[in-house]
């Protein structure tokens, strides 16, 4: 009996089977078309923005070398990069609503390598062909290597995708992952806030971590608000529900703060060191927050999740080699310092130079040298002759002024 039905149970399930079968290729692919979507749009996103800043930075720069008199919003030029600035983020946006979170973070490396491509285009300098290998080295190497971890990252990235329904968000919110993995970041971001603001530690590691935390949170909350309003466009409303208003407040907050962070930042540190550490700190954070919230690597094999780490650290390494490459500005001393005026001594030099004369293309304090000046421009000097004190109960001055013509 046993073996006689066994083949009937196997001809019943044979169909079944085959439907299995067909169905799994069909949704692999469309996630997988889901996900090259995303990504497109994030590249083209963050290529979009890159043009667009450089756009507007020559606009401010061609402004500055010239009498013009308008001011920079006057001028074509910045407004179409303030434009294209719009149009590349709002891909950006709308790119969160079809990949998963730990996909499209990583990929802002794109603006990084666009950028050190334009301004390898648009350089200024005539360099030998030797020279500008050779000084161009590492940011070829980093863009390539950018290139290949941008490939690996689109390749072998999550393929977790469910609607962004409110009750989605919500369950995901209240999830005993998300919570803990919240209260490990509120605290560490507390210690971090106070060490800044009360042990006076401006390191830009502790700096750069508060804007990876916030930064964790603004990408968590663009992701719900973005995948709610392309669900509400296909036809199920979610802008109804008190959690799209939760998320878009928070988001705002968070991005607000973090701009706060950033700008304090720059005026302590070199762009080039907070682009490379910044998006290194950033990428671990957002990985670790879509990780948790959205379970982005939820059923993938160990090779897919090793092979995307190997994409994320070979793109660090591509940003890391391209922003060390950036010229370091020289800062500006925007006051006088005794010690370094040129050619004048203080009272504990004792006839050694303190600092060396400056050699930049600016000066000021007393001229070098005034014997090979024109007589015109040589300093004017009041000589101060002692004067003897009068009788006893008439005052007189300790000194006098003495006026005296060209000729003397």
């Amino acid at each position: 009996m046993e073996g006689g039905n066994s083949p009937s149970l196997q001809l019943q399930q044979l169909p079944l089977a085959t439907a299995a079968v067909s169905v799994q290729p069909h949704t692999d692919s469309f996630s997988y078309k889901e996900n090259l979507i995303g990504a497109l749009l994030a590249i083209f996103g963050h290529l979009v923005s890159s043009i667009a800043l450089n756009l507007q930075k020559y606009s401010h720069i061609r402004l500055a070398g010239s009498k013009d008199p308008r001011a920079y919003f006057r001028t074509k030029t910045w407004w179409s990069g303030f434009l294209l600035l719009l149009l590349g983020e709002l891909a950006v946006f709308s790119s969160y609503a079809f990949a998963p979170l730990s996909l499209i973070v990583p990929l802002s490396a794109v603006s990084v390598v666009a950028s050190a491509i334009i301004g390898i285009i648009f350089i200024k300098e005539k360099w030998k062909p030797k020279e500008f290998l050779r000084r161009y080295v590492l940011s070829f190497v980093g863009c390539g290597l950018a290139v290949v971890g941008t490939y690996l990252l689109v390749t072998f990235g999550p393929n977790s995708h469910e609607k962004m329904t409110a009750e989605n968000i919500t369950r995901h919110l209240v999830s005993w992952p998300f919570l803990l993995y919240m209260l490990v970041e509120i605290i560490v971001f507390c210690l971090l806030l106070y060490f800044y603001k009360e042990r006076n530690a401006n390191y830009i590691v502790i700096i750069l971590l508060l804007v990876a935390l916030l930064g964790s949170m603004t990408v968590v909350t663009v992701k719900a608000v973005a995948g709610m309003i392309l669900v509400s466009m296909q036809g199920t409303l979610q802008l109804d529900s008190p959690i799209f208003y939760i998320m878009l407040v928070c988001m705002a907050a968070t991005a607000v703060y973090q701009a706060t962070f950033l700008a304090q930042a720059s005026q302590l540190y070199d762009s080039a060191q907070i682009s490379s550490i910044g998006y290194i700190l950033s990428t671990t954070a957002a990985i670790s927050a879509g990780a948790t919230f959205y379970l982005d690597f939820m059923g993938e094999d160990v090779l897919h999740i090793c092979m995307f780490a190997l994409g994320c650290l070979i793109a660090f390494l591509g940003v890391f080699l391209i922003t060390r490459n950036r010229k370091k500005p020289v800062p500006f001393e925007p006051y006088i310092s005794m010690d370094a005026m040129p050619g004048m001594q203080n009272m504990h030099d004792k006839g050694i130079a303190v600092q060396p004369d400056l050699k930049a293309s600016f000066s000021y304090g007393a001229l070098e040298n005034n014997d090979s000046m024109p007589e015109i421009y040589t300093p004017a000097t009041l000589p101060i002759v002692q004067e003897q004190h009068g009788p006893k109960g008439v005052s007189a001055p300790p000194y006098r002024v003495l006026e005296h013509s060209k000729k003397e």
